[in-house]
């Protein structure tokens, strides 16, 4: 579980539940707002193009309704600039097959 270095994420209940789960635990860099840029991109993404434009009748709605945003849609179909416009699916694919 990677997170900023927010007091709830350091407290000893967050971290004791981090080791119930037998979870590691990263944080962010004191002071280094770009650690979780990559993150920050992909959930205000996620919250502008799926999350803003709905509201789900249930949290099982909801659950279903990321799901098929990140496996179908943002993972196979959409085009990343950063990734030279190609899908996170199609980049992997030529990662892998050098």
């Amino acid at each position: 579980h990677h997170s900023d270095r927010g007091s709830q994420y350091a407290s000893g209940l967050f971290q004791a539940e981090l080791a119930r789960m037998r979870a590691r635990g990263s944080m962010s860099r004191k002071g280094d707002c770009w650690d979780n840029a990559v993150v920050e991109s992909f959930f205000s993404s996620l919250k502008r193009e799926l999350m803003d434009e709905n509201i789900f009748e249930t949290r099982e709605v909801a659950r279903q309704a990321v799901f098929e945003f990140i496996e179908v849609f943002y993972n196979r179909q959409r085009r990343h600039s950063t990734l030279g416009y190609l899908t996170p699916h199609e980049f992997e694919r030529q990662a892998t097959a050098a």
